[in-house]
């Protein structure tokens, strides 16, 4: 069974920095490895909306931003601990919401984890 649990969530100043933690279990380093992985967030009252994603194209990763985060957010990927990363830097009170780690295997099943609160107070 593959289960996705995600860390780092914290309650941070506008302007703040932190970093949030995914890690998958119940499947190999080579099967995480090749599959797309993502944040998303979903807001009080709002949508769950993208934040951020990371596909695999050829040999390399290939990171896609939603507009509000990008040149702020960096998703990031470590295969060998089957954990996927968002560090999130100059913090806005419109990042607060909860943040959610995918994966999707094969382009047929997805999974989410159970979310982590983030709290940006200005």
């Amino acid at each position: 069974q593959v289960q996705l649990v995600e860390s780092g969530g914290a309650s941070a100043q506008a302007g703040g920095s932190l970093r949030l933690s995914c890690v998958a279990s119940g499947v190999s380093n080579g099967i995480f490895s090749i599959n797309p992985v993502g944040w998303y967030r979903q807001a009080p009252g709002k949508q769950r909306t993208l934040v951020a994603t990371m596909t695999k194209v050829g040999m390399s990763d290939y990171a896609d931003y939603g507009d509000s985060v990008k040149g702020r957010f960096n998703i990031s990927r470590d295969n060998a601990k089957n954990t996927v990363y968002l560090e999130m830097n100059s913090l806005k009170p419109e990042d607060t919401g909860v943040y959610y780690c995918k994966l999707v295997l094969n382009r047929l099943v997805t999974f989410w984890g159970q979310g982590t609160q983030v709290i940006v107070s200005s």
